[in-house]
């Protein structure tokens, strides 16, 4: 059993147990779900989305509300000219562990 989902602009494929890293959801720690399905299979049966499977859902647990990633540098240089220019960035980021994958009614 495993699912499409979509959520920060990103598209992951998702499996029951499976713990991802996605970009900062704003959500508190515990229960939410996803509703942007764009594929759904269970058992070898696929339900295509177009674009979303309509009634499919995938709950999850938010374990980290909050996180940042390492931080990488940004360096930017033009030659001959003396311009060089460093910057940081930390990517925020919520941890999700994903419970189940809700089918719609009667597909099941």
């Amino acid at each position: 059993m495993f699912a499409i989902i979509e959520t920060g602009g990103k598209q992951y494929r998702v499996e029951p147990g499976e713990v991802l890293r996605i970009e900062k959801l704003g959500a508190e720690e515990g229960e939410m779900f996803f509703d942007r399905v764009h594929l759904a299979a269970e058992n070898g049966k696929i339900l295509v989305g177009r674009p979303l499977v309509e009634g499919s859902r995938v709950r999850a647990t938010v374990l980290v509300p909050e996180g940042k990633e390492k931080k990488i540098l940004v360096f930017h240089k033009k030659r001959r000219k003396r311009f060089r220019k460093t910057r940081g960035h930390r990517q925020r980021y919520s941890e999700v562990r994903i419970e189940e994958i809700l089918m719609p009614k009667g597909e099941s």
